[in-house]
């Protein structure tokens, strides 16, 4: 969730809204009730408040509505920077404590930290320039000490428990997050920085507890209340730390995605919700992303075989035709099998049947919708358009009158809330991000 992805991964996007955003101007930012929900009623889905007709893509409001996104981005990115510690960390705050949402009262942490160092990056800053260098130069000194000073043989990074990413995404998240966010500060420096050394030693010490924490389905230990969000973004992290030269085991990959896509069964169209709290929507976001490098493998590996007439212009991505390009059966079946569960999983977590719930939102929500997006960019599934506007127009309309976002159960805070909420609204803005990403 990158992240900037996820990798969760900058996105192949396009800015362009659609009619949605338009009522946002109408209709202005509503507050948000102070009250939390606890997460008593895992059987139930957590999703957005706020519902907007999908309306068709239409370019020629890209434009207008481009600045009043920049708005909602810019509100968003004051308050973050106001709300950062001394020590350059943010904080969620304690699973018990769910109601206190001053940023400034809470224990700073490692999982929230890296979040908003991601949002930070893919709004512009880099260490040398941009509107918040300052704030993420300490961000990342807050990161560095914080892995640096955790021995080699601890399970987790931080001695901090029960915070709300931890308790909602898992016991590990901490590692998971700041990998990712390591890949993505990686990505922005050039070969020569000094400071390259230490963050690619701080990210391998990172995957090193993502992978002892692997299970032997392929899913990551202590996974939390919904333990397939954990392994979805741990998922997100390998791949990332993977393809900036990391010290990954490919093997743990392997089992890691299709942990990922055993939780949504393409022929029945259904999710595996067990591990999911019983939330559909985040069994099928983790599915989709988690399926969607392979996917994208399998249409290229189709439009390379159109290219040298190996077969039709109009064959389609399926197992014959993948072995019709040169690949052996196993590789075709998972390929194609890949293919078919990002296809259905993506368009099944943006149905609104699974996006409805009981009409409340909490941060982790805002991860799924992130990954869903995602997944669809890596595999090139033109859809994102529509998944876009009808996302970013919920968003900006249930931003808070301070600039933030706040949630509404488990993850409450409005630190990480809005956070993930500013990598959904920017995923344009970092176009090279997952073009690398693709394989």
């Amino acid at each position: 969730m990158k992240f900037r992805t996820t990798s969760m991964a900058g996105l192949l996007v396009v800015a362009g809204l659609g009619t949605a955003l338009l009522l946002v101007a109408f209709t202005g930012a509503k507050k948000q009730p102070a009250e939390t929900m606890a997460c008593a009623t895992p059987e139930k889905a957590c999703v957005f408040k706020t519902m907007l007709g999908m309306e068709p893509y239409d370019t020629a409001l890209v434009t207008h509505n481009r600045t009043l996104l920049e708005s909602s981005i810019n509100r968003g990115l004051v308050w973050m920077a106001q709300a950062q510690a001394d020590n350059g960390g943010w904080g969620s705050g304690s699973h018990q404590r769910q109601d206190i949402r001053d940023p400034h009262a809470v224990h700073t942490d490692p999982a929230t930290t890296a979040l908003v160092g991601m949002a930070l990056l893919r709004n512009g800053n880099t260490l040398t320039k941009g509107t918040y260098a300052a704030n993420l130069k300490k961000a990342l000194n807050y990161l560095l000490n914080a892995v640096e000073s955790t021995p080699d043989n601890a399970k987790y990074i931080t001695q901090l428990t029960n915070t709300q990413p931890q308790t909602k995404l898992g016991r590990n998240i901490d590692a998971i997050l700041t990998s990712q966010f390591f890949t993505n500060m990686l990505h922005e420096m050039k070969k020569d920085d000094p400071l390259r050394p230490r963050i690619e030693k701080a990210m391998n010490k990172c995957v090193a507890k993502i992978q002892q924490a692997q299970d032997t389905d392929g899913g990551f230990k202590d996974g939390g209340w919904a333990p397939v969000l954990q392994s979805a973004l741990a998922n997100n992290a390998l791949e990332s730390a993977r393809d900036a030269g990391g010290s990954v085991s490919d093997s743990a990959i392997v089992r890691s995605q299709a942990y990922q896509k055993s939780n949504y069964d393409h022929k029945t169209n259904a999710a595996v919700t067990g591990k999911a709290a019983g939330v559909l929507l985040y069994s099928v976001s983790g599915s989709a992303r988690g399926a969607a490098k392979d996917a994208q493998m399998a249409e290229a590996v189709v439009a390379e075989a159109r290219k040298k007439g190996k077969v039709s212009n109009t064959a389609k991505v399926n197992r014959e035709t993948l072995e019709q390009a040169g690949l052996s059966k196993a590789e075709a079946d998972k390929l194609a099998t890949a293919y078919e569960i990002r296809t259905a999983a993506s368009k099944r977590a943006q149905d609104e049947n699974v996006l409805k719930g009981f009409g409340n939102n909490g941060g982790e929500e805002f991860v799924s919708f992130l990954m869903t997006g995602e997944s669809l960019i890596i595999s090139g599934d033109n859809s994102w358009k529509n998944w876009f506007e009808k996302t970013t127009g919920r968003l900006m309309q249930i931003q808070t009158n301070d600039g933030s976002w706040q949630g509404h159960h488990c993850i409450t805070s409005p630190v990480f809330c809005t956070a993930t909420c500013l990598l959904i609204l920017s995923i344009d803005k970092n176009i090279d991000f997952l073009v690398k990403m693709k394989p």
